[in-house]
């Protein structure tokens, strides 16, 4: 079998744990701040782990990681 590539974005944008869960950053983070408040903000810079309905999908695109 022939290797897979790896998706560039997602290799940017998603982590594996050391469990195999998917980590991923918070959206809205990037521009118009001055609206949302310091608390939303703060929460935002924190890491989540993403849904479970998304990745199997998200393995997929980072075979290697």
């Amino acid at each position: 079998m022939p290797k897979i590539k790896t998706h560039s974005g997602a290799k940017k944008r998603f982590k594996l744990s050391k469990n195999g869960k998917v980590i991923r950053a918070h959206a809205n983070k990037s521009h118009i701040l001055n609206k949302k408040t310091r608390k939303r903000k703060r929460g935002l810079r924190q890491t989540v782990v993403a849904d479970r309905t998304n990745t199997p999908q998200m393995k997929r695109l980072i075979p290697y990681k």
